[in-house]
């Protein structure tokens, strides 16, 4: 009777995560060799290597600590202090003028620039070709 009752338990289900095996700083783009899989369920990290490889470590990663959503990035296009495009598109209007990268970002951060021009400081979206676009400015 016992072994039956055992047998109607749930078990839990294991299921891949990756882990890092070496030290990988903040900055590094994360390579398959990096990588290396164990069979363990662990609540909030990624299990798919497409969310990973070609990713940058936005922390240092130890090896064998899983790899968590917040972790990791889409590699910087734009570094701190680099002079960068900044365009303000609304309509017809389109406005190109250079700015210096206060923060680093990858495609889709919002980075914070100063107009080289104007010496204000705006907050702009970085595009996939380096241009960082500017919705609104913050004074």
């Amino acid at each position: 009777m016992r072994w039956l009752l055992l047998c109607l338990l749930p078990s839990p289900v294991l299921a891949e995560a990756w882990v890092t095996t070496k030290v990988i700083r903040a900055g590094t783009v994360i390579a398959v060799a990096d990588l290396s899989r164990v069979e363990a369920r662990i609540p909030g990290t990624l299990t798919a290597t497409e969310a990973i490889v070609g990713q940058e470590a936005r922390v240092t990663l130890y090896p064998g600590r899983p790899i968590r959503a917040e972790q990791v990035g889409p590699p910087a296009l734009v570094d701190r202090n680099q002079v960068v495009p900044l365009a303000y598109l609304a309509g017809a209007l389109a406005i190109t003028t250079e700015g210096r990268a206060l923060d680093r970002g990858g495609a889709g951060d919002v980075v914070r620039v100063l107009n080289l021009a104007s010496r204000n400081t705006v907050q702009g979206r970085v595009m996939p070709d380096g241009t960082v676009r500017v919705d609104e400015t913050k004074e």
